[in-house]
């Protein structure tokens, strides 16, 4: 018989969704506590962490599918998840099974004792218990929060990305880039590559790097590239990538990502060969749910979990670069901690109409507060009940050359994703963009 306190994968989150008096602790004591009880030794594997307001996700997908080209055996770790807890945690890109997400929780409960972890930091361990069981060669660490007191952060990562800077989550991480900045820099180390992908990075964060004794790489500075439309270029020092092909990830910002991720990659050349095959490869095939997420038919779908004001921007640029011959539908949800005005501010001259949506949990806004910051703009508004009651409605108004944009929040895109109102006229299948 089983000493696992639970059976099922649902149990366990439900579990751990209210063992711990805080959602959110930021701190590094209790679970570099167990993580010391699971596993004593060092990692063997190479680690590269990456944080960032923005790009995380896309940085970890060009990274994973770059080095599973080079032949590695690659861990992911990243939240959050849009369907299915299992996407949080991949080895060589399958998701992580029911069963081994159990064995691993069953673990960690086991060597925590009467330590008290988050649902954040239940996650961050397995995933490191289930890389070690796979004898991963790479594990690519996505920072949930911040950085310096993040749960990935019990890691010294061998290379440490940061991706962007912005306003996000400034009751945790403080009110201005500079602050903001100071604790995305925490994920570096002493003598170890720093990658700053920001081509605007706060002086905190540059001061952080130094503090720290990393070795910084700033984009600009240390390593550029350019664009030349159908494809680009990458260098740093003598080192340099012609005629590359163009990520798979749609967005001119992704040509950013791409280059920041060939950085870590570069940085750690004398342990890691990542041939330019494998670069091409990796930049092809690279694949991302909910950023700008394209669905393809009579009207067309994007789906973009866009959640701050950055976001919002890159969102409102690849509209603009990619224009349709109708209208553009969105279908937006906030929380209530999300800076609403900014976010919406750069979309109101790529959208025409606008179906806010109420999201619930205790984070939640209503679709009303959101339908009257956006009418004080001048947007035509008509509220909705929920993200995917917004999706059939939509759906059912726009015209063929039309597109509907999903937007806001992982809440807001995963019910719509779920829905797939989309297939109320049948078009093509999915593309992930």
């Amino acid at each position: 018989m089983s000493d696992s306190r639970f059976t099922t994968l649902d149990d366990w989150l439900r579990w751990q969704e209210t063992l711990h008096p805080q959602t959110i602790e930021l701190g590094l004591e209790r679970v570099r506590t167990v993580w010391r009880q699971l596993q004593p030794e060092p990692s063997p594997y190479i680690t590269i962490t990456v944080g960032g307001t923005n790009g995380k996700g896309s940085c970890v997908a060009l990274l994973e599918a770059m080095l599973q080209a080079a032949g590695y055996r690659v861990g992911a770790y990243t939240s959050p998840h849009l369907l299915r807890y299992n996407e949080r945690i991949r080895i060589e890109g399958v998701e992580a099974s029911d069963a081994a997400l159990c064995r691993a929780f069953a673990r960690i409960d086991a060597a925590r004792r009467d330590v008290s972890l988050t649902y954040f930091e239940f996650g961050t361990l397995a995933a490191l218990e289930l890389f070690r069981e796979a004898n991963v060669e790479v594990a690519l660490l996505e920072v949930g929060l911040g950085g310096r007191l993040d749960a990935v952060n019990i890691i010294d990562a061998d290379a440490a990305l940061v991706v962007s800077i912005d306003l996000d989550h400034t009751e945790w991480l403080g009110p201005d880039r500079n602050s903001i900045g100071y604790e995305k820099a925490g994920i570096y180390r002493a003598d170890r590559p720093a990658i700053c992908a920001d081509p605007d990075p706060p002086p905190r964060l540059i001061e952080q790097a130094r503090m720290l004794n990393a070795n910084l790489l700033q984009v600009g500075r240390d390593y550029d590239f350019t664009s030349t439309g159908p494809s680009w270029r990458w260098w740093s020092g003598d080192l340099h990538f012609d005629e590359l092909p163009l990520p798979r990830l749609v967005g001119t910002h992704q040509i950013g990502n791409a280059a920041a991720a060939l950085m870590a990659l570069a940085s750690l050349g004398d342990r890691l060969s990542v041939p330019l095959s494998a670069i091409r490869t990796g930049l092809l095939q690279a694949k991302l749910l909910g950023r700008f997420q394209s669905i393809p038919g009579p009207v067309e779908w994007i789906l973009d979990v866009a959640h701050n004001p950055l976001g919002a921007a890159i969102l409102a640029t690849n509209l603009q670069e990619r224009p349709c011959s109708g209208r553009t539908w969105a279908i937006c949800g906030l929380l209530a901690d999300k800076d609403a005005h900014g976010i919406i501010h750069p979309l109101l001259n790529v959208i025409d109409d606008w179906y806010p949506v109420t999201l619930t949990g205790p984070r939640g806004r209503s679709g009303e507060d959101l339908a009257q910051l956006l009418r004080a703009a001048g947007a035509r508004v008509q509220v909705a009940a929920d993200p995917a009651a917004a999706g059939q409605i939509a759906q059912a108004a726009a015209n063929p050359g039309d597109r509907i944009v999903v937007l806001g929040s992982f809440h807001t895109v995963a019910p719509v994703l779920t829905a797939q109102p989309w297939q109320s006229n049948s078009p093509p299948p999915s593309r992930e963009a």
